[in-house]
Order: C-alpha cells, then structure tokens, then sequence
C-alpha cells in the first residue's frame, strides 16, 4: 500500500478505521454495548487479520442514534428495530421520489389531451 492509497481513505465513510476501544470511547459507551448492537445486527463490524472489530465512520453513526435512542429508554432490540425501519423507509422515499421524477418527466415529453 502507497502513501497515496492510505490518504484516499482518510475521507472514506466505510473505510473500518476504528477499533472497538476506540470506537466505544467516542460513543462515550461500552464495548459490551457495541457488541450488543452487532448481536441484534444493526451494524457489521469488518475485521482485522487477528479477528478483531472495526468500525467505520458510517458504523459510528448509526451506533451514535441506537445510543441516543438507548439513552431515551428504548431497549437495545427495539432501538436496532427502529433504525432499520427508519432506514428502510427513507429508502423507499427515496424510490418513490425517483419513481415520480421518471414519471412526470415521460408525461411532459408525450403530454396526452383529455377532452
């Protein structure tokens, strides 16, 4: 790996950069809590050639909502649910917003005349 291939990553959201410890010391959280939300399966940390976790930037930030929703009173389980709901519907936003732009770009170029 070149020096050049090593600074491409410094912006990478995904790039695991983040060891548990330290992931868990800027969540201001434990590792146990970490752990926990890998269990329910609301982030997949990669890891290193000795099997340890890493997290991304992009992981970090949605352990930082499960732990504001944690720190609320929501149960862990509930908390990876909702994220994920809360995922799945932005996607489907973002699908029908898409779906709407095709939509009325196809109506303007072949309008049709009601009588």
């Amino acid at each position: 790996m070149t020096a050049d291939d090593s600074f491409s990553r410094i912006d990478d959201d995904d790039y695991p950069a983040y060891t548990m410890g330290r992931a868990a010391e800027l969540l201001g959280t434990t590792q146990g809590f970490l752990r926990a939300i890998g269990e329910a399966r609301l982030i997949t940390p990669l890891r290193s050639e000795g099997g340890h976790r890493r997290y991304s930037r992009y992981q970090l930030r949605i352990a930082a909502r499960a732990r504001e929703l944690v720190d609320h009173g929501t149960s862990v389980e509930a908390a990876c649910r909702i994220i994920i709901l809360e995922d799945q519907l932005e996607e489907a936003q973002r699908i029908n917003a898409e779906y709407r732009r095709t939509t009325e770009a196809a109506e303007a170029a072949n309008p049709t005349t009601t009588a």
